[in-house]
This record gives structure tokens, sequence and C-alpha cells, in this order.
């Protein structure tokens, strides 16, 4: 089915600059400016008026023709349908916006996937892939349109992957009860404590499911995806989970890079209720499975030469400066484990925000590229 018209927008100066999609265009200005430094007003109320085409297409759904899609690992084989609520055009790509039921969650999850015009002109050669997993609170909607990924990926040739944070729709008790836990704020692990156990899998589905999903054979996105080139970065809480899940599975990723990560969550207030609510309180031992700061000193990371990390934290980040974030815990780690190839840069000024992230994803996605083969 296809929807199309002609949308009218009220927009306040918050949208409009959160969206950053002005960025290239101010430093194309700036670049051909020989005259004084000008300034950008934003008023108070932007309306502008635009075509959208919104496609709802699911794929694989008869009876005769539905395929199997085999997931490896403790999740057992089961139909995947794809559905794709929405294409929309960026940065000379494509932005779908899906959802498929989940064997790991029980639920349906919703994943942005962002196909890069290299992709799109050629299906004979496979596009490298970079997984970003989100913070807390936060969807695949947030920073598909707001940290500016699909700009770096686009003149690289690398697609962008935006899962989702947390099943939802499991209406767990006390499931929603506060925002830095249960839903949106799965914290990248497989839940070993009730309720949560039933359905907060996202170790499980990040690391086997979602990969089957969209790599497999059956998928309608397998024919654009290089599944041996895979990377991943994440933001906050989604730092921790590309950190952890990183070092967890040496050769699953090809790099990794954080924003303004949780890096040693066994420390800190997030990690603490987080690990508590969904592995056990009295399970201290299992929580250093899933914290960077204490898989970096382990065996498999001890002396490493070739890390490939990459972490940016603002010094203006309020949750830097209350104690959550602690990279100098994860920086000290390294450094007492003889680990070379990490990088650990502080920016001036720079906060928790999307500002922030969209000021460096460049950087973090060049920093993939490089390990994808694309530099």
């Amino acid at each position: 089915m296809i929807i199309a018209g002609s949308l009218l927008y009220n927009c306040s100066r918050r949208n409009f600059l959160s969206s950053f999609l002005l960025f290239p265009l101010l430093k194309r200005q700036v670049q051909l400016s020989k005259s004084a430094p000008f300034v950008i007003a934003f008023p108070r109320r932007c309306y502008y008026h635009s075509t959208t085409t919104t496609t709802t297409t699911t794929h694989n759904t008869t009876k005769t023709s539905q395929p199997k899609t085999k997931i490896t690992g403790t999740i057992a084989t089961s139909e995947m349908v794809l559905t794709v609520k929405a294409t929309i055009a960026s940065f000379g790509g494509k932005l779908f916006k899906l959802s498929h039921p989940s064997t790991s969650t029980g639920t349906d999850m919703a994943v942005n996937l962002y196909l890069p015009p290299q992709a799109l002109k050629s299906s004979s050669q496979k596009v490298p892939v970079l997984i970003y997993l989100s913070g807390l609170t936060c969807t695949p909607e947030n920073c598909s349109e707001k940290g500016f990924f699909q700009h770096g990926a686009s003149k690289r040739g690398l697609a962008v992957v935006y899962p989702d944070t947390s099943p939802r729709g499991l209406n767990l008790p006390g499931e929603k009860d506060s925002w830095d836990f249960g839903e949106g704020a799965g914290f990248y692990v497989d839940a070993t404590q009730e309720p949560f156990a039933k359905g907060y899998k996202m170790d499980t589905y990040i690391t086997k499911e979602l990969p089957s999903v969209l790599f497999g054979p059956d998928s309608e996105f397998g024919k654009y995806l290089d599944a041996e080139r895979v990377s991943i970065t994440g933001h906050s809480m989604g730092g921790h989970g590309a950190l952890s899940l990183y070092l967890k599975n040496p050769g699953l990723y090809k790099s990794v890079s954080a924003f303004a990560p949780i890096a040693n969550p066994c420390e800190c207030a997030w990690g603490k209720k987080a690990f508590g609510g969904y592995l056990g309180e009295e399970n201290k031992e299992q929580w250093k499975k899933h914290d960077a700061t204490e898989l970096i000193k382990g065996e498999k990371w001890r002396g490493n030469k070739d890390a490939r990390v990459l972490v940016d934290v603002g010094t203006g980040d309020n949750f830097y400066k209350q104690g959550q974030l602690l990279p100098e815990n994860f920086e000290k780690a390294v450094k007492e484990a003889g680990v070379e190839g990490v990088t650990v840069r502080y920016q001036e000024d720079y906060d928790h925000s999307y500002y922030f992230m969209a000021s460096f994803s460049d950087d973090h996605i060049d920093h993939a590229a490089k390990y994808l083969g694309l530099l």
C-alpha cells in the first residue's frame, strides 16, 4: 500500500536545530564566503511543505512462499517476516523503517536500516555494515533522524542498522516504572531474573537474531549487506552495549566506537540498577561479564596490540560529571592490561546530546570504514 500526500508540518526551533540537515549546506557556505562571519537565525515557528511517501510492505507473507530462516545460537528456527513501514530518501540512499516478529523477545521489534547509494546502484557488490546501539529511552528513530550518520555513511558506502533498545509491549510488572530500567532500557544483556527473563534478551537479539533476519539468504536486504564485514558503535547505554558486545565476542565485529559510553556499569548508579534488576543483585561476578572495563582486563584482550576502539566523551556532559560514564576507569584498565589500539578523546564543552554526536559522527563512520576495508 502506498500513501502519498502533501503534509504541512508545524516545527519549533528545537526540531529544526536538532535535525542537523543544514550542516553540509552551512559548511559549504562557510567555504565559499569571503566576507565576514554570518549568523543563522531560526524563527520561533518554522513551516515547511513536503511530499512524503510511506510504503508498507510485508515480505514473505504468503503460506506457499514463506521462507524459514534458521537462526544460530540459543534461539530456535522460526519464520521471519520483515515489514517495511516506510522508505525515506537520505543523502542519496534510502532509510527503511522495518519491523519483524522476534523469537528472542517474544514481541515485534522495530529496526531502521540505511542503505547508501553505492548499495542501491549495484547489488552485485555487497556493502559493509555498521550497527548503531541507542541509549536510554531511545527508539530506532532518534539517531537515524538526528545523529547525522547517513551523511558519512553515504560517502563511504556503508550501511547503518539502528535496532531498538528493548522489547516493547510485554507489559511486565515494573517494566515502565522508571526511564532508566525496563522498556527502552534493555542494557544489551540477556536477563536472568524474573519477570524480565521472559523477553529481555537483547544480547542474543543483537548478536544472533537480528543479523540472521537482515543478512540471511531469505532476507529482502541480504543481497545488499556483507555479513562478513560488520562493525558496531553506540551512544551512552548503547556505547556500553557496543563496547561490551565487541569485547565479549572477539572477531564478531571488525571494530567498535562509542559516544559517551557507560564504560564501567558495575560502578555507576545506572549500571547497578540495570544489572541488579536483570542479572540479580547477588550475582556481581555475572555483572563483570557485561562491563567493558572488566572485559578489557580479561585473558581475551590482555596484551592485545590492535584493539580498534574509539571513544568520545564530552567534558560538558552532566552524566560524565555525575560519574555515570567513568571513561577514566576504562582507560586505566586498558593501560594496566597492556592493550593498544584504544583511543579515548575528551571533547571540550560537548554534552550528552545529539549535537555532540552529530559533530563527530563522521569520525566514527571513518573509524569503522577503515577496518571494513573502505579506506
